[in-house]
């Protein structure tokens, strides 16, 4: 149902639909119909850009000189669209991801949502947090430590700090970019001084010299807002993944509300799972069951930094907490881990966890490698229940229907099979399903 539901809504252009199942389905990209048609090559037919856009960044298929590649650029109903399949090598799923990231925490600064200190900017007032602003800036630790220690809000009266400067600077320690005016950057410059922020020193006055000499250069050309673009977003990463080990409790909720509906939903005391602390009655306290230290930190880093360090001895139990507290992306990492895990002794039961965790993905690269082995994996008891298990599993199955697990490693057997001795190999493993089939009395 996953995958039409994938093509109809490639056909429809419907993104949050597509997004929801890529993201939370885990659904495969590069599925094909009966018609051979793949759901990148629907997006592009019908015109759809944003849709051509989230699917080549999420992993589409679209090589130049390959029949997918030649046929979505044929097809393309817009000139947009053929640029974005021209171009798409420079969006990866990767900047896409980091983009989602970003976004949130523009979002956590701009709405304020579970901010637990404000400042007051000669009648301007922010809404922060204090666990990010300690994480990125060694001022704002020591200051929240020593004379701004227990309070909620800060008057910053000093004449010579900009509302402007101070938002830009908010900007930069939650996302690392900024966008102020250029008169403003000497303003700017000193607060970055004040916070110690060298980078951004280093990068405004890099900036500005070139925006001076541009306006010097051109008599009566206007140049108002200067940018600058995230310095490097894998260091600001490793500063916010310090928040999992500095973080107090009430500095939790902004990013735990915010990243899980799961904990949304407790710490807004929806379920009345919160109980209040009698000293500190601001404070929410949650018990978490059935969870050890060492996974609920690998949890927190992702939730903190949207990253996380996996194992072979650990990938499982993280897969099972984050599809409790609702992580789907945490999901996902754990199945690109345990896909790493991929072996003749490990392929089924890792198929019996994506399959339980609805991971589509890691689902079909098992399928993909059972096909590389199926004439070693006719011959094990776990394979031959794993069938039967799978055939059982389909409502009102009649004799001949057919079983989704032996369809799908039939598909990846006969896929790109082109020379005569790939034609013979392909028979071969074909040959072997139907033997097992045979002789665990399942005909499909």
């Amino acid at each position: 149902m996953d995958t039409s539901d994938l093509f109809t809504s490639c056909k429809r252009g419907d993104v949050f639909r597509v997004r929801y199942l890529v993201e939370q389905r885990d659904v495969e990209l590069n599925v094909r119909d009966k018609w051979d048609s793949t759901p990148l090559y629907y997006a592009c037919l019908c015109g759809h850009d944003e849709l051509v856009r989230y699917l080549l960044a999420n992993g589409a298929k679209c090589e130049v000189n390959t029949f997918d590649g030649e046929r979505c650029l044929y097809g393309a109903l817009s000139d947009t669209i053929r640029r974005l399949l021209k171009e798409y090598k420079q969006i990866t799923s990767k900047g896409m991801q980091r983009d989602y990231y970003d976004d949130f925490l523009q979002r956590l600064l701009e709405q304020g949502y579970q901010s637990d200190i404000g400042f007051i900017v000669h009648d301007e007032t922010f809404c922060a947090h204090r666990c990010i602003l300690s994480a990125r800036s060694a001022y704002f630790a020591e200051m929240f430590d020593t004379k701004w220690k227990g309070k909620k809000l800060v008057a910053l009266k000093h004449p010579l700090i900009n509302p402007a400067a101070f938002g830009s600077i908010l900007q930069y320690l939650y996302t690392g970019r900024l966008d102020i005016d250029v008169e403003y950057v000497e303003d700017c410059k000193r607060l970055a001084k004040q916070c110690r922020l060298q980078d951004l020193i280093d990068a405004l006055e890099d900036k500005c010299k070139k925006v001076y000499e541009f306006v010097s250069s051109k008599p009566g050309t206007c140049v108002t807002v200067l940018t600058i673009e995230p310095l490097d977003n894998g260091r600001l990463q490793e500063d916010l993944a310090i928040l999992a080990d500095c973080a107090l409790p009430a500095e939790l909720r902004s990013f735990f509300c915010g990243r899980s509906d799961y904990f949304k939903a407790l710490l807004e005391d929806h379920f009345c799972e919160s109980s209040e602390l009698q000293a500190q009655p601001s404070i929410p306290v949650v018990t978490l069951h059935n969870i050890s230290e060492e996974i609920f930190i690998r949890v927190l880093y992702y939730i903190y930094s949207d990253d996380t360090e996996l194992s072979p001895e650990n990938a499982y139990d993280v897969l099972c907490v984050a599809d409790m507290y609702l992580l789907p992306g945490l999901k996902r990492l754990c199945g690109r881990s345990l896909a790493q895990m991929l072996d003749e002794d490990t392929v089924i039961h890792i198929w019996k966890v994506a399959k339980l965790f609805q991971l589509t993905r890691l689902e079909d690269q098992c399928t993909e490698y059972m096909a590389k082995i199926i004439e070693k994996l006719v011959d094990s008891e776990e394979f031959a229940g794993a069938v039967k298990e799978d055939a059982e599993a389909v409502e009102e199955r009649q004799e001949t229907d057919s079983i989704p697990l032996i369809d799908d490693i039939r598909f990846h057997i006969t896929s790109n099979v082109q020379t005569y001795s790939a034609i013979e190999e392909a028979n071969q493993k074909l040959d072997s399903l139907e033997h097992l089939l045979a002789k665990i009395g399942l005909d499909c």
